[in-house]
């Protein structure tokens, strides 16, 4: 897939992951983008570590998946980062 394609299919996978997981993410839509392009290059690479499928094709279903969970796993774990982050403790 080429890097265009690629980073296409990060930020639509990024949008979708935020609307699967709402919350207070740190960054607003432009961070959860980027954690989008992140997450599906994250996805490419556990998918075709463990399971040996990867971002192969821009329309394969398989990359779609690929991409999202990566992208959900990014953005969960950037959601747990940022949680706390703005809060006074007293």
């Amino acid at each position: 897939m080429s890097i265009i394609g690629f980073l296409i299919l990060g930020l639509i996978m990024g949008a979708l992951a935020k609307l699967i997981l709402p919350g207070k993410q740190g960054g607003g839509w432009i961070a959860t983008l980027v954690l989008g392009v992140v997450g599906a290059l994250l996805g490419g690479w556990l998918g075709s570590a463990i399971f040996g499928v990867g971002l192969e094709e821009f329309w394969s279903l398989q990359t779609w998946l690929v991409a999202l969970i990566g992208a959900l796993v990014v953005l969960a774990i950037w959601g747990f980062i940022t949680k706390n982050r703005g809060q006074v403790r007293t």
